[in-house]
């Protein structure tokens, strides 16, 4: 065989695989690759992490997939169960007040009988720190009285018939503040205003009797 033949052969040969394997890119394709490529990278980062930006998408989940409002109808009853669901979060914080405040009345209240060769009640007011005389004047005429301050910085003892009821209150609150806050975390506009709009309602209805340290 000729060898130019055989050279222009084997060059012909070379440049054919090398054209097949690195096929020429053009500037523009490059880009448009380079940006297709970073679209489907982000696309799939936000499928994987929280929405960080409010949206107003009605079909938004609410605390499971099969729970996507597909109608306005739907919607509509998602946002008034959230707001029922924020007034009775409300509605449990001021019963746990409530309850706390019968719970330290009973401790305070309680009754203690006077055993012989103990002091008596009167002595003991009168040698507590707490306890102190004072004059009552009504009417010109004076009276001498014992004033009791309040004390409700003392220890409470663990009690079977108050503690284990407590736990499951605050349990129950704390479930319902998770699943509010999970609400919230969907980021939809109208998710967000029917908690606050229920929020407001509970507070109207008995904010009253929320103390101030479960706000």
């Amino acid at each position: 065989m000729d060898p130019l033949s055989l050279y222009a052969r084997h060059g012909g040969d070379s440049h054919a695989g090398h054209d097949t394997a690195t096929p020429t890119v053009t500037p523009a394709a490059a880009a448009a690759a380079g940006t297709d490529g970073h679209s489907h990278g982000s696309s799939g980062g936000e499928g994987g992490h929280m929405m960080s930006v409010f949206q107003t998408s009605m079909a938004t989940s609410l605390f499971s997939e099969k729970w996507t409002p597909t109608t306005a109808g739907a919607y509509a009853g998602t946002c008034i169960f959230l707001i029922v669901l924020a007034i009775i979060f409300r509605a449990l914080l001021a019963a746990k007040a409530w309850q706390e405040q019968r719970w330290l009345d009973k401790e305070l209240n309680r009754r203690f009988i006077v055993v012989n060769g103990k002091a008596p009640l009167a002595q003991n007011l009168s040698e507590n720190s707490l306890a102190k005389t004072a004059v009552l004047t009504e009417n010109g005429l004076d009276e001498n009285v014992m004033v009791v301050k309040r004390h409700t910085s003392f220890r409470r003892p663990w009690r079977l018939t108050v503690d284990p009821l407590r736990a499951v209150i605050d349990t129950v609150i704390a479930a319902v503040g998770y699943l509010l806050m999970l609400a919230v975390m969907t980021m939809n506009v109208g998710f967000f205003l029917s908690i606050l709009g229920g929020t407001f309602l509970g507070s109207l209805l008995v904010g009253r009797y929320i103390s101030s340290s479960d706000h």
